[in-house]
């Protein structure tokens, strides 16, 4: 591995691939007001925008990674770049919300194919012992991402360059798209697992049915007055959902490839690692949306504004990065537990001084509780995947973080999905301040809610000894890993 030409460089080419994709949700939400203006989309539509790719790219991601393992990351990479850009591209030239929200699908299968080549690759180019600073790299550009993402969209929004408006933030895709596409045909080496597994079409194909079933309902429930055919469906998602369960158990016993490994689910870890994380990524994305939406609304912020005041949460998550890291394998889950409180703790204090600071509000006012709600984000997500991986077999880490990552963009869609129902429902057709306002605080609880029961199911973590005895496992695995398919 370590005489393959430029591998550094190709891991950057991968990694700028996948701070686009982090960057195309946070700069998309600064944007949905003046994207409801411009084609006269509804709640349900706004909705959909957002939790249309989150849903896609959670479906497709693991079979994106398993692509890349059977014909080669490179080709599935390019694969995906190249539709993403394209898909950007229409997005942009977009008449209809409707038209919108499907291509906002295609943006999410196609950052499934690209996406999962990253941490791939780093496997296939770098000995174990060597992967630990890109992981970290890795979590870094994560963050800059979350920075970067609703600054760089409300200032596109506001700047309205060319009288694109909103629609720049696709178009700024295509040139880094092309490049990427450009350099990663020449630098990124086609690699592939000798042993990868079999494609699970048929578990996809039942767990986006069951998605489905329960999704479009809260989504288009209330402006259609939950017809009777709404409730047929959510029961024909428990319907596929059981199917799927079924699916996946006998897929497993039959050859291990089932798109979900269920017999990890029986480990107690990694079932409340798992309702961890899909809460807290479901929370966060209750309280930021809303957010964005009444300042833009309510109080008739800019996009860059309304962007700027989410700045400190960002910041506070990367600061705290720092002094989270030395602490994981000596306070464990606890670090989980209070970080997840301490986040709440800031949610419900940045309502506090939006409350406070009513119709003169300005973002400086919230910039110390965001920071603290962010700092609380670090503590809380930083230690959870090894902490909650701590008593799984080191053979099934890569399936079990797969698995971590579908439910990680599950919640997040069904947090937006949730809040953003709630917010509509409550303002209605008043659209004034203080009724904008209950809708956020109404959003807010259930934001505080979601990361009080992922602080809860964090209690059920391993321990400190077993994440111990887990770290153990895993560098004495990686010490006789001296053969890395390529």
């Amino acid at each position: 591995m370590d005489n393959l030409p430029r591998r550094g460089l190709a891991i950057g080419i991968l990694l700028f691939a996948a701070f686009m994709d982090l960057l195309d949700v946070t700069i998309v939400q600064v944007a949905l007001p003046a994207i409801g203006r411009d084609l006269d989309a509804g709640s349900g539509a706004l909705e959909w925008i957002v939790s249309g790719y989150m849903l896609a790219f959670a479906a497709a991601l693991v079979t994106g990674g398993r692509l890349g393992d059977i014909f080669g990351r490179r080709r599935v990479f390019l694969t995906g770049i190249a539709g993403f850009t394209l898909v950007s591209a229409l997005g942009a030239a977009a008449v209809s919300a409707e038209m919108l929200v499907t291509l906002r699908v295609a943006q999410g299968l196609f950052a499934a194919l690209m996406v999962p080549q990253l941490l791939a690759s780093v496997q296939a180019l770098y000995a174990p012992r060597e992967r630990a600073p890109l992981f970290g790299i890795i979590g870094a550009v994560s963050g800059i991402a979350a920075v970067v993402g609703p600054v760089l969209g409300g200032w596109l929004v506001d700047a309205d360059i060319w009288g694109l408006g909103w629609r720049s933030i696709f178009l700024v895709n295509v040139p880094v798209g092309i490049a990427i596409v450009a350099l990663a045909a020449k630098f990124v080496p086609d690699t592939r697992s000798a042993r990868a597994m079999r494609l699970d079409l048929v578990g996809v194909a039942l767990l986006v049915a069951a998605i489905a079933g329960f999704m479009v309902p809260l989504i288009e429930g209330r402006e259609l007055g939950w017809p009777g055919w709404l409730w047929a469906l959510v029961a024909a998602g428990v319907l596929f959902g059981s199917w799927f369960v079924a699916h996946s158990v006998r897929r497993m016993n039959r050859d291990g490839s089932a798109l979900l490994p269920m017999p990890l689910f029986r480990d107690r870890g990694f079932s409340a690692g798992i309702v961890t994380q899909a809460m807290f990524q479901g929370a966060m994305n209750a309280f930021v949306l809303p957010l964005i939406l009444y300042l833009q609304l309510a109080l008739s912020f800019d996009a860059l504004g309304a962007g700027l005041t989410l700045l400190t949460f960002s910041l506070g998550a990367m600061v705290g990065t720092g002094f989270v890291v030395p602490l994981v394998p000596r306070l464990g889950r606890v670090l989980v537990t209070v970080g997840a409180l301490v986040m709440a703790a800031g949610t419900l204090a940045t309502l506090w001084t939006v409350t406070k600071g009513g119709a003169d509000f300005t973002g400086w006012q919230s910039a110390v509780p965001m920071a603290v709600a962010g700092i609380g984000l670090a503590m809380l997500i930083i230690p959870l995947v090894d902490v909650a991986l701590a008593t799984v077999p080191v053979a099934d880490a890569g399936a079990a973080s797969g698995a971590y990552s579908t439910f990680q963009q599950l919640g997040a869609a069904v947090g937006v999905a949730v809040s953003t129902t709630v917010f509509f429902a409550v303002t209605g057709d008043d659209w004034s301040r203080e009724h904008v306002l209950e809708a956020l605080t109404a959003s807010t609880w259930i934001s505080v809610a979601g990361l009080v029961i992922a602080a809860g199911a964090s209690t059920l973590l391993p321990g400190r000894a077993a994440v111990r005895a887990h770290l153990d496992a895993v560098h004495a695995a990686e010490e006789h890993d001296d053969a890395v398919a390529v």
